[in-house]
């Protein structure tokens, strides 16, 4: 299944591409997913958790990740298991920012490619509001960590040497989802009549 994203965060593009380029911090504001730390091999292990009523998926597993400096471009190819479900996920994922006025404007295109029982939410559409309500939180939680590690640079060289703990991770809900349709069908209402 192919995804295609594209948002702004509202930060200018040196202190995004520095942003994206710490894998902890970027894990820490997507909503569902958890940081488990590098591995000796330079790949990154995490978790990604979903909760939409009765179905709930968290995938454990571990991505590559490579940085082009010049284009400011990231590639990713990760893998992934939920235990519990007997499911299975692969992705690969290319992201590019660009300076947009005072903010980045960054463009997102994945290939999803799920196994097992969370394969039937796939051909529903359930995995594209999952992820476009990942996004949505992303850009929000990326723009307020990037402001707060800028504040904590300027105002005080302790607080930037001491890193914050991420906040524990919740899995994307039912919630959020629906916040997510209401939005694009609101965008989609006004596209129509502007």
């Amino acid at each position: 299944m192919k995804l295609h994203q594209e948002f702004v965060i509202a930060r200018p593009i040196d202190e995004v591409w520095s942003f994206f380029r710490d894998v902890p911090r970027v894990a820490a504001c997507m909503p569902g997913a958890e940081y488990i730390g590098a591995k000796d091999d330079g790949r990154h292990a995490g978790k990604v958790s979903a909760k939409v009523g009765p179905f709930q998926a968290s995938f454990e597993g571990e991505a590559d990740v490579r940085y082009d400096e010049a284009a400011k471009s990231v590639a990713l190819e990760g893998k992934g298991v939920d235990r519990k479900g007997a499911s299975r996920g692969r992705m690969t994922m290319a992201c590019a920012l660009q300076a947009t006025g005072a903010g980045t404007a960054i463009v997102v295109d994945s290939d999803v490619q799920l196994s097992g029982a969370i394969a039937q939410f796939g051909r529903t559409g359930l995995i594209t509001e999952i992820a476009n309500a990942m996004v949505a939180g992303f850009v929000s939680n990326a723009e307020a960590a990037i402001a707060a590690h800028g504040t904590a640079l300027t105002s005080e060289p302790d607080a930037a040497a001491s890193p914050s703990t991420p906040p524990a991770a919740r899995p994307i809900g039912a919630v959020a989802l629906l916040l997510s349709a209401l939005r694009g069908l609101f965008k989609s209402l006004f596209r129509r009549t502007a």
